[in-house]
């Protein structure tokens, strides 16, 4: 049984159904402030996101690529794959409904795990013995 996710109270269905100036209102302040002034790269990631939408109903899944980690996530993009850029790569990002208010760079981490193995060689007095083969 999949579990009912809620934001401020509100199912999915409900919070597809506001705009994003009612939405905007329901958000934390820091997100308030940004969908409300937005930036010139916000407002065209918007446009993308409308023009994936048609793309969409013409039968073809589009990925969104952008930079724009700091997006607020709306609710209608849930479902949606997003390409967010990470400064090297894109990673793909798939919008589920508990990831709502949340910014998009928090879902493409910017640093990755470090694997560390034994010491090249040269790096210490012992591995002067260690045979390279």
């Amino acid at each position: 049984m999949a579990r009912k996710h809620y934001y401020r109270g509100k199912g999915a269905e409900e919070l597809k159904a506001l705009t994003v100036d009612e939405f905007r209102g329901m958000v934390k302040a820091r997100g308030r402030r940004l969908l409300r002034r937005g930036n010139v790269r916000l407002k065209k990631l918007l446009e993308k996101v409308a023009k994936a939408r048609k793309a969409m109903e013409g039968g073809r899944e589009k990925v969104i690529r952008t930079h724009v980690r700091e997006a607020v996530i709306l609710p209608e993009w849930v479902g949606r794959k997003f390409g967010v850029h990470n400064g090297k790569e894109f990673k793909t990002v798939v919008i589920q409904e508990e990831m709502i208010g949340r910014r998009l760079g928090e879902f493409s981490h910017t640093t990755g795990r470090v694997q560390h193995s034994g010491p090249g060689v040269g790096a210490t007095r012992g591995s002067k013995f260690i045979p390279l083969k």
